[in-house]
């Protein structure tokens, strides 16, 4: 008796174990659950972030003062990734108005910079880093503007939660200190970095308690003095010093003239689906084009794993992109024809390109008829949404730290090309071509989800892939991030690279070996590659339930939580 409820336990056991990894084995990804909740939700790249976010908004702050703590904490516990040295964007619907609104806070190029410096230098690129490669920071301006919209608690209270943190301490996380060991051997040789971020000589490892009191004094007299403090203050004449002493040109005037600006969203409808992006100097129109494209075949019955989609996918991206090198830049400089680009009537063109048996090695953009990253969003219960991306461009910057200011400045002028007559040719005063992108969908008119995926180029293919995965493949908002995804590299690029090779194809693991054959097959070139896929965070809104469901990466150290 004994021996046989011992063999009804084992075997019981066991099939409750093979039930319990249906979800693993009954896939080509792992994913988890969603998480659910009624009066507010957070979802960041750092638990920690997404902890004050959810403070704030216990405390009665909005989403929009939320969303402002959350990145604030992510300037420091994440600064290989963004910082008040970088630029913001954001997407904000307004529960009030029932409106979205979209907030373009990047900075411009230094007025006393003209292209005949780096020609006459023999420069055919800007710069990657240095302080040739700075433009203006924008982001402690963009918080105040949202802030001053939509805010209901003081920057004070907003910002304490990171001053604490800066100056007492708070422990690195592994994927954090892999990315500061990598940037020490590229970046400690600029002035003060070492001083900022390697006090012992060396960058903090998995676990080590970091501090950072300049930051922490700076976030002190950005809540008490205000945006002023540091766009007219001591602080901008600090980066006006640090950066002509280091052979730059941005100026205490550059500083003091710069103002995010209030723009309105644009969209594009995929199947009953209305997507949502900023327009340039950003790239994410690029969203709405390739899904444009891809409307004009059955992607659902093709599947995700599928040679035809993936080759699909890759030939929009290619097609957008070409266009992307050629017009996306700043719109107060040149004519950008975003309403002929996101038309359905271009995309039904540009479609007719595509051979669905061949890659193609490059495509010619199209004559429309007129002339590393973080991303969070935050959810409250009155249902407001915001969906913010803030960077400070190839993971810490241009390298330029201010002395005893606790950040390093972007390098964000790279984006300009030096070749003539181009749209985003470099010019004083210009915004450079700028590669961060919020995401938002509303059905019916009502809010359905605010989302992003970080990571360079491979935004814009990352936000149509959680598109695609949701409403053609049916997954839900965790699963959508946790699925394998499609990078293709190579297309030309709005710094004046030009592509003529079709470029490469990166699939993440899990996709099948028979796959990959048939796209070889077609001419894609395939490369296997541990990254960089992007980071995503998700929160959807149920109207049925009236609650919450947030998604955060599963390849990074993100966390979704809400109460």
């Amino acid at each position: 008796m004994k021996k046989t409820t011992i063999l009804l336990a084992t075997l019981l056991l066991s099939t409750l174990q093979v039930i319990s990894q249906d979800r693993i084995t009954g896939h080509n990804f792992a994913t988890r659950s969603e998480v659910i909740s009624q009066n507010g939700m957070s979802a960041t790249s750092h638990p920690l972030a997404t902890q004050i976010a959810l403070d704030i908004l216990k405390q009665g702050g909005s989403a929009v003062d939320a969303a402002i703590a959350a990145n604030a904490a992510l300037g420091l516990m994440e600064p290989t990734g963004c910082g008040i040295g970088g630029d913001l964007f954001a997407i904000i619907r307004d529960a009030e108005s029932k409106q979205l609104h979209g907030l373009n806070a990047s900075g411009k190029s230094p007025k006393n910079l003209d292209i005949d410096y780096f020609l006459e230098n023999g420069y055919e690129y800007i710069p990657q880093r240095g302080a040739l490669s700075v433009s203006v920071p924008g982001t402690v301006d963009g918080w105040f503007e949202m802030h001053k919209k939509f805010g209901k608690i003081s920057m004070e209270d907003i910002l304490k939660p990171s001053i604490e943190y800066a100056r007492n301490g708070f422990p690195v996380t592994e994927l954090i200190a892999y990315y500061l060991e990598r940037s020490a051997p590229i970046l400690q040789g600029f002035p003060n970095f070492k001083e900022t971020y390697m006090a012992d000589g060396q960058m903090p490892a998995k676990g080590e308690i970091f501090r950072n009191p300049y930051l922490a004094n700076t976030y002190e007299t950005i809540a008490r003095e205000g945006r002023d403090a540091f766009y007219k203050g001591d602080i901008a004449r600090t980066i006006e010093a640090y950066i002509k002493e280091n052979g730059g040109f941005l100026s205490y005037e550059d500083m003091a003239a710069h103002k995010s600006e209030w723009i309105n969203p644009v969209s594009a409808n995929y199947r009953g689906y209305d997507v949502w992006q900023l327009p340039p100097n950003g790239q994410g129109i690029a969203v709405l084009q390739i899904l444009n494209i891809l409307e004009g075949y059955d992607i659902a019955s093709m599947g995700l794993y599928s040679p035809e989609y993936i080759h699909l996918f890759v030939e929009a991206k290619k097609l957008a992109f070409e266009d992307r090198a050629i017009y996306y830049a700043d719109m107060d400089f040149s004519p950008v024809p975003v309403e002929r680009l996101i038309s359905k009537e271009y995309a039904a063109e540009r479609r007719e390109l595509i051979n669905p048996d061949r890659a193609a090695r490059q495509y010619d953009p199209g004559i429309p008829e007129s002339p590393n990253t973080i991303y969070l969003t935050v959810a409250d219960k009155d249902g407001n949404m915001v969906s913010l991306i803030q960077s400070n461009y190839r993971g810490m910057g241009s390298g330029m730290t201010p002395p005893e200011l606790g950040f390093v400045i972007q390098n964000r002028g790279e984006g300009f090309t030096l070749k003539p007559d181009r749209f985003n040719t470099y010019e004083p005063g210009k915004r450079p071509f700028h590669t961060i992108i919020p995401g938002f969908i509303t059905k019916d008119d009502k809010p359905y989800m605010s989302f992003g995926v970080m990571g360079g180029a491979m935004q814009p293919q990352g936000h149509a892939q959680i598109v695609v995965n949701m409403i053609d493949f049916g997954m839900n908002l965790q699963e959508a991030g946790d699925a394998p995804r499609i990078q293709h590299s190579g297309s030309s690029q709005p710094t004046g690279q030009q592509m003529s090779d079709g470029g490469v194809v990166r699939l993440e693991t899990g996709f099948p070996y028979e796959t990959i054959r048939e796209l070889m097959k077609k001419g894609h070139k395939i490369e296997w590659a541990v990254g960089p896929f992007g980071g995503y965070q998700a929160i959807m809104w149920d109207p049925v339930n009236e609650t919450y469901y947030g998604a955060s990466e599963s390849r990074k150290d993100g966390q979704a939580a809400g109460y």
